[in-house]
């Protein structure tokens, strides 16, 4: 099990001690812990930069992608068309989601993909909204870094490598120049992506 999932159990299981000590909000749909537990460990719930890719080029009307990121880096680099919704912005106080959010992220006949530098806050996200009884939530996997290291530079097969392989090395290419991965200047192939934190400093009025 890698310390992501070691995140993810840590992270369901303070949320099942913290809904003891939040007041009632009424999530008719939120889902009991083992039901979550079963979504967690459902490999669907992942999808490929290479899916992603695919869904952008064709025009898929029917995806939202989400940046969870700091602003900062979503301005320096994000994928086409994707929101910045921070982490830090979507969460309240009490570590939860901000109500203002649930119902965008729960819009109807929408797949809506989360992702950040690696996995994790874009997983917090997926957890927290899931709980929630959100559904059509998915998490691209490996997120910007991956993105960078498949599609906006993908690095050529060697020659003793299966068909396959090149088939898939002809779709990042042309992925990437439809992209603009020859001139994208991002050097965050390998940002990292500290845990974050569950709470957040009111703004004043």
């Amino acid at each position: 099990m890698n310390k992501t999932y070691y995140f993810l159990i840590v992270l369901t299981f303070a949320l099942g001690i913290g809904a003891l000590f939040l007041p009632d909000k009424s999530h008719t749909k939120e889902i009991s812990p083992e039901e979550l537990f079963y979504k967690m460990n459902n490999p669907s719930r992942f999808v490929t930069t290479d899916q992603v890719a695919r869904l952008i080029i064709e025009g898929d009307p029917t995806i939202m992608l989400i940046d969870t990121r700091p602003y900062d880096q979503y301005e320096l680099y994000s994928l086409p068309g994707a929101m910045s919704v921070p982490l830090e912005e979507l969460i309240d106080s009490t570590g939860a989601i901000d109500l203002m959010w649930e119902d965008y992220l729960g819009l109807e006949d929408m797949n809506t993909i989360l992702f950040s530098n690696g996995d994790i806050s874009a997983d917090q996200v997926w957890v927290l909204c899931t709980r929630l009884g959100i559904e059509n939530l998915f998490v691209m996997e490996g997120g910007v870094n991956r993105w960078v290291e498949t599609i906006l530079k993908p690095v050529t097969p060697s020659e003793s490598a299966p068909n396959e392989e090149f088939a898939l090395y002809d779709f990042r290419k042309g992925a990437s120049i439809y992209f603009g991965g020859g001139s994208v200047e991002f050097e965050a192939q390998t940002v990292s992506e500290p845990l974050p934190q569950t709470r957040k400093k009111k703004k004043g009025v």
